[in-house]
């Protein structure tokens, strides 16, 4: 098969399994619309919350993809496996500093002005998460090294067949059910938040099982005695984990803090932001899988001293993102209003959505290249520049700059400009375009 088959094919296999993550959080969107205006902001809030902290550790985890493919590019198989035994530690600290984080969410609530009605039921929900953030970071580290060696569709069989509990799970924790003389009370939006530790640990059992039961893993020599930690070679992978998460983080954070600063603006701009957020989400599956297909073939050719061969295997990347990227926001904005009424019965919630959505679509047209390149980037062990130029422009111009016309005004050459909250996914537009 060629470079381009082998890409697109890997890529679309991944694509798969994280839209199935994805349909989680749309699910959930949808189920807490249907149920109030207030569960829906709740969950926006604790989404956005959960997302940033989660988005920096899975990163971290994932910045791992180009180390295992090189190894494996190199035919170093046993080496693998003690490179995963040595990352298992990293993704223990990683889950004590998420854990804790979304425990004690008070912080995020004082700093960005949440209503204090809405307090108890995020803090509740991020609790339940902070209980999944385990399981969901063990799952992702089986996800990496499955990419890394090329095997991405055992991960995308889980993830599909996880939603098919997750949908039915969260509607009948949410709103409860009735079967025949037995009732399962409902929880509210908090629900949604149970169902997905139910379905983190039932993939995360499932990815153990596979590992200790099939074939394909047996060169690796993965179970093996746990060694003790190896702190050059953790202190190697925290080098190119920690500013690949951190960038991510502030990536993902430059859209989803703006829920924390819409709260004060009420439920209706709260909720619409959520649609438009969750879509924006969505989109940018295409370019995360790109990245993904792409990184790990770079990342091969680079393990086997095939430097040409790594350079086309991104050039490639590169452009299938551009195409992917065009015909999504084409798709996006064409359908904008019909994807609004899906989410929501308010008419008001309609509207708003219907008018971000149009921004989304130009938001990921930026969104998707630079999404691969940053994955490309980490291949070449290229990580401190970008989340440099990250921090700058997404939390500098785009968030900060959103934030000043929203709620300051902004008085330039002698003209005052007040803008509503629209403003967000404007200068976010402008800085990843930047």
């Amino acid at each position: 098969m060629s470079e381009l088959g082998i890409i697109a094919r890997h890529a679309g296999t991944v694509l798969i399994g994280q839209l199935a993550v994805m349909a989680f959080g749309i699910a959930d969107t949808v189920i807490a619309g249907r149920y109030s205006p207030q569960a829906l902001a709740v969950l926006s809030l604790a989404s956005s919350i959960y997302i940033s902290i989660y988005v920096a550790l899975n990163g971290m985890l994932q910045a791992l993809l180009p180390v295992w493919a090189e190894l494996r590019g190199a035919e170093r198989s046993a080496d693998i496996g003690k490179s995963v035994r040595q990352a298992l530690y990293v993704c223990a600290g990683a889950a004590v500093i998420g854990c804790l984080a979304l425990w004690f969410p008070m912080p995020w609530l004082v700093w960005t002005d949440v209503p204090e009605v809405l307090w108890p039921d995020v803090q509740a929900y991020l609790r339940v998460l902070a209980l999944a953030l385990v399981p969901s970071l063990l799952f992702r580290l089986y996800s990496t090294l499955n990419q890394s060696l090329g095997y991405p569709r055992l991960v995308t069989a889980l993830q599909a067949g996880a939603l098919l509990v997750k949908i039915p799970l969260s509607y009948a924790l949410t709103f409860g059910v009735q079967l025949g003389e037995w009732q399962l009370q409902g929880m509210g939006v908090v629900g949604c938040a149970w169902a997905t530790l139910a379905v983190n640990t039932l993939m995360m059992l499932s990815g153990l099982w596979l590992l200790r039961t099939q074939d394909i893993y047996q060169a690796y020599r993965l179970w093996r005695r746990l060694e003790k930690p190896d702190w050059p070679v953790i202190r190697r992978f925290l080098a190119l984990g920690v500013p690949a998460g951190l960038s991510i983080m502030v990536e993902v954070t430059s859209f989803t803090l703006m829920a924390l600063f819409i709260a004060r603006l009420g439920a209706v701009a709260l909720a619409s932001h959520q649609i438009a957020a969750s879509l924006a989400a969505v989109l940018y599956m295409v370019p995360l899988a790109l990245g993904i297909a792409s990184s790990a073939r770079t990342g091969y050719w680079l393990g086997a001293g095939q430097a040409h061969k790594a350079r086309r295997a991104a050039g490639l990347g590169i452009g299938l993102a551009i195409g992917a990227a065009l015909l999504g926001a084409a798709l996006l904005f064409m359908g904008r209003e019909t994807l609004a009424h899906a989410f929501s019965t308010d008419p008001h919630v309609v509207q708003a959505a219907t008018v971000w959505l149009a921004w989304v679509a130009l938001y990921h047209l930026a969104d998707a290249v630079q999404a691969v390149c940053a994955y490309l980037l980490r291949c070449y062990r290229i990580t401190i520049l970008p989340l440099v130029v990250y921090t700058a422009l997404l939390w500098g111009v785009g968030l900060y700059g959103g934030y000043r016309l929203a709620y300051q005004g902004l008085d330039w050459a002698g003209l005052a400009m007040r803008a509503s909250v629209d403003t967000f996914w404007i200068t976010s537009t402008a800085a990843l375009g930047l």
